[in-house]
């Protein structure tokens, strides 16, 4: 596995914590080790995309407590599910609430890396969502209309007619908008802006 991203392990037993780690390393990632909720979610940064390993049964605040705080605080993280008492019901639930898969213990090293290639596709697209998001923000509202008007495929006439401006300054805020979306080119502006309005 390639991946550069962080695995933060969130599991208060020590041996379990010292296997998923050997696992884990072996696979060539960092890992981050928490013994409770409260101590992960106090210390990691939940805005850079990552994974997390986490147990349900945990000191203080249990895994579906933490996983409710990582929804709520719109963490960037993929989050697996990693539990020696799980049950259907405990599988479904944490489904709903966007967990990207449900292991029970002991695990594989083939089921932790398919569970690790989700949960790291997830926070990379989480990630680039907010990062359009941001910079879409940053437009003015004239910028933003003709993003808009560029994803519906629109040629420069056509926007400049639409707006009642001209052509020529339709050219200069499509440059603009192109270059502070980070795009390579209007073709490229319109993907980003059709995800931003998906």
């Amino acid at each position: 596995m390639s991946e550069a991203l962080a695995v933060h392990l969130v599991d208060d037993d020590a041996g379990v914590a010292e296997a998923c780690r050997y696992l884990l390393e072996g696979l060539g990632l960092a890992v981050i080790d928490w013994r409770s909720g409260e101590d992960f979610l106090a210390g990691a940064n939940l805005d850079e995309p990552a994974a997390v390993l986490l147990d349900m049964r945990l000191p203080g605040i249990d895994g579906r407590a933490v996983h409710e705080r990582l929804q709520a605080a719109d963490a960037c993280l993929g989050v697996i599910i990693l539990t020696g008492h799980g049950d259907i019901d405990m599988a479904v639930e944490s489904m709903k609430r966007g967990a990207v898969d449900f292991l029970q213990k002991p695990v594989g090293a083939r089921a932790m890396e398919r569970a690790l290639a989700s949960a790291f596709a997830r926070a990379r697209q989480c990630a680039s969502d907010r990062r359009i998001r941001h910079l879409a923000a940053a437009l003015s509202e004239r910028e933003r209309e003709i993003a808009r008007r560029v994803s519906e495929g629109l040629t420069n006439r056509e926007i400049a007619e639409a707006l009642h401006i001209a052509v020529r300054t339709v050219e200069v805020h499509r440059s603009r908008v192109v270059e502070k979306m980070g795009a390579a080119n209007s073709a490229e502006l319109a993907a980003l802006w059709q995800r931003l309005e998906a």
